[in-house]
């Protein structure tokens, strides 16, 4: 599955948070799930608005965003890297999740030390496989309408 956003999207399910009140609004939900560096927040799509009342998630979809600070993540490559894997692990886990607004934050660096490349194979894996363990605690099989 392609992101809805991307230049390939057809009629994808998936929409990325875009706007700070978004990314704010899904912050302000609750944690459904956690790993060793990741934690996964959701919101429901009609709790959120802005300050003039206008729904933050107009369509009913997954939203999905990811939010990698540069304190935990200091080179950019390594940043991308790491959206580049919630976005893609996303998309493939989409129809499993709710029709919610979900968001990936990174919530402690991995260490340099084990993974001295800003985009080793070794570092990809490990993301790859710690976001797998992440959407498939939330996914839910066979309940999407």
């Amino acid at each position: 599955m392609v992101l809805a956003d991307s230049p390939h999207a057809g009629n994808a399910l998936v929409r990325r948070l875009k706007t700070r009140a978004q990314f704010q609004a899904v912050l302000g939900g609750m944690t459904v799930s956690k790993t060793a560096h990741f934690t996964l927040h959701a919101r429901a799509l009609a709790e959120a608005s802005d300050a003039s009342g206008a729904l933050l998630f107009p369509e009913p979809a997954v939203w999905l965003g990811a939010m990698v600070p540069k304190r935990w993540a200091k080179r950019a490559v390594t940043r991308n890297t790491i959206k580049r894997q919630i976005y893609t692990l996303g998309a493939e886990y989409s129809d499993g999740l709710e029709p919610r607004a979900h968001l990936v934050r990174l919530r402690s660096g991995f260490d340099r030390a084990q993974f001295p490349s800003a985009t080793s194979d070794a570092l990809k894996a490990a993301v790859r496989s710690e976001l797998q363990q992440l959407f498939a605690r939330v996914a839910v099989v066979g309940t999407r309408p």
